[in-house]
């Protein structure tokens, strides 16, 4: 598989040129932010590239060289028109493609991590978005009608989560709800100070700790990996399954472990929510793989939207056999599941599939955690060990937060209601006005039948019309007009 690359030429300039896997990692990097950002989503899809390709986009890193000085001043002057900082390091801790960090003192002497946004990243995202979408638009016909909406939602998504990214107040809110959500959860977030901030910085407090990846100073401060690694999967199950709201970008860069064994989490720019019909199939698609449950498994991945609406039901007892022997397999450690399951996906590609929004980032997120586990425990398979902490949550996971009887308790509360809304659908029956709604999976399939159906009918009248041209411009064509005749009526009448 050959790949063509899109490339920026001096901000003006684009062509095609054919990439090698190691070419594909460099081109992306001189391509710049967005472009890095969506390579990172993209290295979850074995549905749309090959392994070689895979594994560079997997080590692609959002790590780039700081801003010049004559941009940092441009952004800092803009940010803090009044000088707040005793004193300001100009050198940054960490650069990225959308800002970089910087430690400072206040007046008063408080420790800070002073976020930058980078000059002029504004309009060159959405620059980015209108030239991904453009070119979307244009090679679209030659996919497949699943591989379209996969694109389409691949794209929508991105191009929605980078905006967002790239407004530091957007940030700052998702800073303020993800502590107030999370704060009983032992792990610790950095506190804004708000009269700082803006749309070009947020300062707030400095957080000490070890990068997770940090594996010799984690070993000489006994940090216990398996304890470590627990509380992460059991605060992200939390966040992922539980309670629909979870941090999409928990690189070992933004995952830092103090000496007591702490969790401490940075960088809230990518931040989302999972509506509750695609968090409880995702629940249902879990527990299911872990109870081979063929029906539920299938029923909840067309829920999700993972598999399309008229899937044939033998070709998916087949899918998910084989996704079951993998999950079950107990000699199997995460990179090996990874590969057996990637291959699975790759085998099925002319497969009536199609990844949902909502599973991109939930895709990205687990992948990392995944990597983050294997760095330090040998066989080590975080699926296996979300299954016992989901099975233990799963009445709170669906609304049951109080226990079984609480919820029943509950449920009798609602009776009158729901007796109520019986009665009035009787109702509503006896009086013929009873209304069908479809699902949108439902509605999908529909409007590809119809899609296909339409573009039929207009290629059979476009021969039928040229047909009559011929016979019109000459005719001595007329073997050629009864052809493109008969091709098109037969066509018209048999498709």
């Amino acid at each position: 598989m050959t790949i063509f690359l899109l490339i920026k030429h001096k901000e003006r300039f684009l062509f095609f040129k054919p990439q090698s896997p190691e070419a594909l990692k460099t081109s992306i990097n001189d391509l710049g932010a967005s472009f890095i950002k969506l390579a990172q989503v993209l290295a979850t899809r074995a549905d749309l590239f090959d392994d070689v390709y895979l594994k560079e986009l997997r080590s692609l890193h959002d790590d780039i060289p700081p801003m010049s000085s004559e941009d940092f001043q441009k952004v800092y002057q803009s940010a803090f028109p009044e000088e707040p900082f005793e004193r300001f390091e100009t050198i940054p801790i960490a650069s990225a493609s959308i800002g970089e960090v910087h430690e400072a003192w206040l007046k008063n002497g408080e420790h800070v991590a002073v976020k930058l946004r980078r000059y002029n990243i504004v309009p060159q995202v959405h620059a980015d978005i209108r030239i991904l979408t453009f070119f979307n638009r244009i090679f679209r016909p030659l996919f497949s009608h699943y591989t379209k909406n996969s694109m389409d939602a691949l794209i929508a998504e991105f191009s929605d989560m980078i905006r967002k990214e790239v407004s530091f107040e957007q940030e700052l809110s998702n800073l303020k709800t993800f502590s107030a959500t999370y704060k009983k959860s032992g792990i610790i977030f950095p506190t804004p100070y708000e009269r700082y901030c803006s749309d070009d910085a947020i300062v707030m407090s400095f957080e000490e700790g070890m990068r997770f990846d940090d594996r010799e100073a984690l070993m000489e401060n006994e940090i216990d990996f398996y304890a470590t690694m627990e509380k992460l999967i059991v605060f992200y199950t939390e966040q992922m399954l539980l309670n629909g709201y979870f941090h999409a970008d928990p690189h070992p860069g933004n995952l830092l472990i103090r000496k007591d064994g702490t969790l401490v989490l940075l960088d809230f720019g990518m931040v989302k929510r999972i509506s509750n019909p695609a968090r409880i199939a995702i629940i249902e698609m879990v527990k299911s793989a872990h109870e081979q449950d063929f029906e539920l498994y299938i029923s909840s991945c067309k829920r999700l939207g993972v598999i399309a609406y008229e899937a044939p039901q033998d070709q998916m007892t087949e899918l998910a056999q084989r996704m079951f022997d993998i999950f079950n397999d107990d000699s199997l450690d995460a990179i090996s599941m990874q590969e057996l399951a990637f291959s699975v996906m790759a085998s099925m590609r002319d497969f009536p599939f199609k990844l949902p929004q909502e599973a991109v980032y939930i895709m990205r997120a687990s992948a990392i955690i995944e990597g983050l586990g294997t760095t330090y425990i040998d066989n080590f398979n975080g699926v296996k060990d979300i299954l016992p902490i989901l099975q233990k949550n799963i009445p709170r996971a669906l609304g049951a937060d109080n226990g079984i009887l609480e919820a029943l308790a509950d449920e009798m509360g609602s009776l009158p209601l729901t007796l109520k809304q019986v009665r009035t659908s009787i109702q509503k029956l006896s009086e013929d006005e009873i209304r069908v709604h479809l699902s949108e999976r439902q509605l999908e399939w529909l409007e590809s039948r119809i899609g296909n159906r339409i573009s039929a009918f207009k290629s059979s009248l476009l021969l039928i019309v040229l047909a009559f041209f011929l016979l019109t411009l000459d005719p001595s064509l007329k073997l050629y007009a009864i052809g493109f005749f008969a091709v098109g009526a037969i066509r018209l009448l048999y498709k």
